[in-house]
């Protein structure tokens, strides 16, 4: 037996952030980007919480990335006001600090569990609906994968207001981040009919959207970061039932090695690992033995209009697709365009450590094809 369960209630078009004039809580604890916090944009969430007269404290201590030492600090500053509500404004770093604190403060004190929502202001992680989360060690250039029932969101609320001002490459960034997202939970060994519908709603919203997203500061046009904003939340519905594969897994090492944002570093990856996954490079035109993984990559591309004649042909255009948008919107197409100073000495180093780092990540169990440690690596030179 299989199940699907939605837990988190989720708040979308029109005014959503009045929920928050809603609440019953009258103290609040609000964990912010500073961002957030420094150009004002905060006051689009506390004016609501100023209406209804429910007090708060706003915690800005967040940094990209979240590290073991951080959530520390906020878990203490948590514990300190015993909130009965705590909220995430922010990226999938504010979010994903806000689910270790209060994961770790429940830990700490088994009575308190506050009432969770988060608000998220860029379209990428879908953290708001999962029940995963990031936390870096730097000392040890390790990202940790955590994954608890208790780390998903009560509720989340998804409000266009709080995602107009993103800068463009960071636009980029995260519709990728999108598209990993539905395309890994896509084809994951966990994959099931109900993952598949969202997945491929997400990825159909990121084709027609999330260049026009990206265009935002030039043509202000609300709906294309309406629905990448959609497109993200549904795409986190996906893999938070499924899970995700060796895009992520490797993208995380990439992110803790080199400090390449997430998103773009899965969109460096992306497109090679649907190539080994498949096991379909540029000069494949037959396979005696197809994985069942082509057939849905080829039917994917199918459903957001790409040309085809054969699986195989359809495949490619997926890789071709998901580059194009890439070259199109500026971002880099591999390690060395991302990090310009990297020497490829200094890369080759740390391969047969972030290989074996890939191999362990949570992601690596659902994806589609078992790679071995040189697989890893080989997909590593590629994107050098």
């Amino acid at each position: 037996m299989r199940s699907c369960n939605l837990k988190t209630t989720i708040h979308f078009e029109g005014n959503a952030l009045a929920r928050l004039a809603k609440l019953e809580y009258k103290k609040v604890f609000i964990i912010a980007d500073p961002f957030i916090v420094s150009s004002g944009l905060i006051k689009a969430v506390t004016k609501h919480l100023d209406s209804a007269h429910i007090e708060y404290k706003v915690y800005s201590d967040v940094v990209p990335d979240p590290t073991v030492d951080k959530v520390v600090s906020g878990v203490t500053a948590l514990v300190r006001e015993m909130s009965p509500c705590l909220i995430a404004v922010g990226g999938g770093s504010a979010i994903d600090l806000a689910k270790c604190v209060r994961l770790f403060a429940h830990n700490h004190n088994s009575d308190y569990a506050p009432h969770f929502i988060a608000i998220p202001t860029t379209s990428g992680t879908g953290s708001e609906v999962t029940s995963f989360a990031v936390i870096t060690d730097p000392k040890k250039n390790i990202k940790h994968a955590l994954i608890d029932d208790f780390l998903l969101p009560n509720e989340a609320i998804l409000d266009v207001e709080m995602v107009k001002s993103v800068p463009a490459s960071v636009t980029a960034d995260t519709g990728l981040d999108v598209l990993a997202h539905a395309l890994e939970a896509y084809v994951s060994t966990e994959a099931d009919y109900f993952s598949d519908m969202y997945a491929e709603k997400a990825t159909s919203l990121c084709k027609h959207y999330l260049v026009r997203s990206y265009n935002y500061p030039k043509t202000h046009e609300n709906k294309a970061r309406d629905k990448m904003h959609v497109a993200s939340c549904l795409a986190g519905i996906a893999f938070n039932s499924v899970s995700l594969g060796i895009c992520h897994s490797i993208a995380h090492q990439l992110g803790a090695q080199f400090h390449i944002p997430h998103g773009r570093a899965n969109a460096i990856v992306l497109p090679e690992v649907i190539g080994y996954n498949s096991g379909i490079s540029e000069n494949t035109f037959a396979l005696e033995n197809p994985a069942p993984c082509v057939s849905k990559y080829a039917n994917m591309s199918r459903r957001i209009g790409l040309i085809g004649y054969d699986d195989i042909a359809c495949v490619k255009s997926l890789a071709f697709y998901i580059r194009s948008m890439q070259i199109e919107m500026g971002m880099p197409v591999s390690v060395h365009e991302a990090v310009p100073n990297l020497t490829y000495a200094e890369y080759e180093s740390k391969l047969s450590a972030m290989a074996e780092a890939a191999l362990l990540d949570r992601c690596t169990k659902t994806n589609p094809r078992v790679p071995s440690k040189e697989d890893i690596i080989s997909i590593l030179k590629k994107i050098w």
